[in-house]
C-alpha cells in the first residue's frame, strides 16, 4: 500500500499543504526525524518498521502495515470524536510508535498538529489551547497547572499513580489511560481517569478488538484490523465483560515469595498513596523464601510509613533501598532490571 494521499485539512505548525512534496520539503527542514519517518511513510513500501521501547526486554524491531496503521487512527478518531480540524499538540519523540502515531492521525484525518520539542514539562510556556495530546505519566505529573490548555488527552508509556489520579480528579481536561502496545500500533483500550460517573473504572476496548485470558490469566488480543496475528501477552487481566477488563499486572513480574504469589503492581498501587518519589517494588533471591519483596525508591525519604497502607502481611517489604536514579528507555519508563543491577544485595 503506498501512501500518496493525505487529509487536505492537514496543517503542520500552522502549515497547509498541497502535495507530498511540499510536506517533504517542509519537514526536511524542519526535523531530520520526522523528515525520515515521512519518507517511509509515502514511500511504495506496504509496512514500516519500528522499534519497541525495551521496557519490558530487550527492544526489537517490528514490522507494521501502513493499512493497519491508517485504521488504528481511524479508530482513535472515532472514538474520541476527533474530526478534521482539531487542534492537536505533539510532545512525544517521533521514534518511537507512540509519536509516529500522533502524525499519521493528523495525516489521515486531518488534523492541525503543533510539535514541540520533547521535554518532561510539555505545556509550560505554551499560550494555545488544544483539543488533544499524547503524553507520558511524567509530563502529565509536571503539566498540572496547565492542563487547562488540552480538552482530552491521551496518557500511555507507563501507570499512572493513585497520587497522581488524585491531582488530576478534578481537572477540566478529560484524561485517559491507554493500553496497548507496538504490536497493536498503540492503544487498543482505554480507561478514563477524571470525571467519572460510574466507579470504579476499567479499560474498554476500542471497536473491532475481542480480548480474551489464555491459561495464565493474561490478556489475550484478536483486532485484525490493526495486527495480522493474535497478540498473546503477558498482561495479567480479570475480564469485566466482553470489551472490558481490569489489568492487575505483568506474569514476568509476578513474585512468589514463599509459595505466595505477589502482584507488584498492585502493591505499588497501595504504596503510591503515601510514597511521593518514583519508586517500585521487586523480587530479589532470598535462601528462606525463594524471593524476598524489595522496595525501590529514586533519591532519598527520611522515613516511609508502611503502617499507614492497607498492605496484607505478604505484600509488606522486607528491605527497602535506595538509588540516584532510576535507569529509563529513551521513552521514560523505567528499566526495573538494570536499575536492581545497581543496588548489592
Amino acid at each position: 500500500m503506498k501512501i500518496e494521499r493525505f487529509h487536505k485539512d492537514f496543517k503542520l505548525n500552522k502549515v497547509s499543504f498541497s502535495s507530498v512534496d511540499e510536506i517533504l520539503n517542509y519537514t526536511r527542514d524542519f526535523s531530520d526525524e520526522i523528515y525520515q519517518f515521512l519518507e517511509i511513510w509515502f514511500s511504495k513500501d506496504d509496512f514500516i518498521l519500528v522499534k519497541t521501547s525495551g521496557s519490558t526486554g530487550v527492544p526489537k524491531e517490528i514490522k507494521l502495515l501502513k493499512v493497519q496503521m491508517v485504521n488504528s487512527a481511524l479508530a482513535t478518531g472515532k472514538y474520541f470524536d476527533l474530526k478534521e480540524n482539531t487542534s492537536v499538540l505533539l510532545c512525544l519523540p517521533i521514534e518511537y510508535i507512540a509519536g509516529k502515531m500522533m502524525l499519521i492521525r493528523a495525516l489521515t484525518l486531518g488534523w492541525c498538529l503543533d510539535v514541540v520539542e520533547v521535554n518532561s514539562n510539555p505545556l509550560n510556556g505554551i499560550q494555545k489551547k488544544y483539543d488533544f495530546s499524547a503524553m507520558v505519566p511524567l509530563q502529565l505529573e509536571n503539566s498540572i497547572n496547565d492542563l487547562y490548555k488540552i480538552k482530552k488527552l491521551i496518557v500511555g508509556g507507563g501507570v499512572v499513580s493513585k497520587q497522581l489520579q488524585q491531582k488530576i480528579k478534578k481537572s477540566t481536561c478529560n484524561i485517559f489511560a491507554t493500553y496497548g502496545m507496538t504490536e497493536t500500533i498503540t492503544h487498543i483500550a482505554v480507561k478514563k481517569l477524571n470525571n467519572l460517573i460510574v466507579s470504579p473504572n476499567f479499560y474498554q476496548v476500542l471497536p473491532n478488538v475481542k480480548i480474551y485470558k489464555d491459561a495464565r490469566s493474561c490478556l489475550v488480543i484478536n483486532a485484525s484490523e490493526v495486527s495480522s496475528e493474535i497478540v498473546f501477552t503477558n498482561d495479567i487481566v480479570d475480564l469485566i465483560s466482553d470489551n472490558q477488563f481490569d489489568w492487575l499486572g505483568r506474569f514476568d513480574n509476578v513474585i512468589n515469595s514463599g509459595g505466595v504469589k505477589l502482584h507488584p503492581e498492585r502493591i505499588e498501587e497501595k504504596l503510591s498513596k503515601i510514597i511521593t518519589a518514583r519508586f517500585f517494588v521487586a523480587g530479589v533471591s532470598d535462601e528462606k523464601l525463594g524471593e524476598k519483596l524489595v522496595l525501590v525508591v529514586e533519591g532519598k525519604l527520611e522515613a516511609i510509613e508502611l503502617k499507614n497502607v492497607n498492605l496484607s502481611k505478604f505484600e509488606i517489604p522486607k528491605e527497602i533501598y535506595f538509588v540516584d536514579a532510576f535507569i529509563e528507555t529513551k521513552t521514560k519508563k523505567i528499566q526495573r532490571i538494570k536499575t536492581l543491577d545497581l543496588i548489592t544485595f
